[in-house]
């Protein structure tokens, strides 16, 4: 099976300029590629790691990646799938963020012996001539159609700057001084991308008299449409020190039974044969496949140490747990949500964990409470509704646990 087959097989194709072509490229061909990662946070997160498994399996093909890290384009910022303009940072800000991002590659990507490269942007775009790029690169992009593009639209009712508006064109030149310099055929990247993808298709076509080829990858997302990675303390990081292996390893061993099979197929390295052997299971079925998915991402993260810990963690958390069938447990009604949420405080008061709301407090401040293995720290979280639709455990101290269901 071709690379080419193998991303199709996943699921994780979603547009091609030319789907011939670069199928004929990928299979005949050591084909240099690139993506782009604006340097916006000094960790990469879990919307990255999907961009990282399709750079792996391409070199795994043969294929050379180009990494380019973002240190020009991110003191613009990408419009794209964002309601108002990016946090302007400083230089110094960036170049830190970069050589973060760089560390975290080298785990996904192999660097060594001209494997692959890791770029920086601004190395060209800082010393551009604002008037000479665009006489050279601005005459080529058409204003109304730049317009109908779908990173720009989302944001004209709420205004869009004229710093963010250059950004397509910024994205479009790093691919002609990649083509230029490096003979790089191919600019791969996430769907919401594809409009600055063409428009780097475009350029070189227009000023190199060149053919170049575009292909973005599906999102991860549920199967509602919703982006994965969310956590209710933010995104879900790939640096240990921001998110743990074992939060990072529970992310994945609570993802919807509708979705753990696409998210096998699209974050890990599992046989695609032996996946769609899984596609028949359901309910309870799923739970041995929900562990798989977690250890396979968590050891890619974060090697096979942590992610053994991280699954010892679990099942002796909840193994002792779910085996005792005397476990207290409470159930919660309707009324005891205000706006389909409820605190922390009154959650521990209603299961009769603690006796009042300082004592609930307390208890938190002391670091005494965890929900799901999670440690409690805000006495002021507000937990959802719908978490408690698989049931939640909270763990009181060492020993105490309590199943809280709806």
């Amino acid at each position: 099976m071709t690379v080419f087959e193998e991303l199709k097989r996943r699921g994780l194709i979603a547009q091609l300029t030319h789907e011939d072509k670069i199928k004929e490229l990928f299979e005949n061909e050591r084909v240099t590629f690139y993506i782009g990662f604006d340097a916006t946070a000094d960790s990469l997160h879990v919307g990255h790691f999907l961009q990282l498994m399709v750079m792996a399996h391409m070199q795994k093909a043969g294929h050379r990646p180009i990494v380019i890290l973002g240190t020009g384009t991110t003191m613009i910022g990408d419009p794209t799938g964002k309601t108002d303009m990016r946090k302007m940072l400083t230089i110094e800000q960036i170049n830190h963020n970069a050589e973060c991002f760089k560390k975290q590659m080298s785990r996904f990507i192999d660097f060594d012996d001209d494997r692959a490269l890791i770029l920086r942007n601004g190395d060209w775009l800082l010393p551009l001539n604002y008037l000479e790029f665009l006489r050279d690169v601005g005459v080529h992009f058409s204003v109304n159609r730049m317009l109908t593009a779908e990173c720009f639209k989302a944001r004209l009712e709420k205004g869009l700057s004229f710093l963010e508006f250059n950004y397509m064109l910024m994205q479009s030149y790093d691919f002609l001084h990649l083509y230029k310099e490096y003979n790089c055929k191919v600019e791969l990247g996430g769907d919401d991308q594809w409009s600055n993808i063409l428009g780097g298709v475009e350029l070189i076509r227009k000023s190199a008299g060149k053919e170049a080829y575009g292909m973005t990858f599906t999102l991860l997302t549920t199967k509602e449409g919703k982006k994965m990675g969310k956590t209710e303390k933010g995104a879900l990081w790939l640096d240990a020190e921001k998110t743990s292996p074992y939060e990072f390893f529970q992310y994945w061993r609570n993802v919807g039974d509708e979705d753990v099979i696409n998210c096998l197929k699209l974050i890990t390295f599992v046989p695609i044969e032996e996946i769609e052997q899984m596609e028949s299971l359901e309910g309870s079925e799923l739970n041995p496949v929900k562990e798989r998915l977690a250890f396979e991402v968590t050891k890619l993260v974060h090697g096979e140490e942590a992610a053994n810990q991280a699954l010892n963690t679990a099942k002796n958390l909840f193994g002792v747990k779910s085996d005792d069938a005397d476990m207290p447990a409470t159930k919660l009604e309707d009324s005891d949500f205000t706006d389909g949420q409820i605190g922390i405080l009154t959650l521990l008061v209603k299961t009769k964990l603690c006796p009042s709301n300082g004592e609930a407090r307390r208890l938190i401040q002391q670091g005494g409470v965890s929900i799901d293995g999670d440690k409690v720290t805000d006495d002021k979280l507000l937990i959802d509704k719908e978490k408690f639709e698989k049931n939640i455990i909270i763990k009181k101290g060492k020993k105490i646990y309590h199943k809280v269901t709806i």
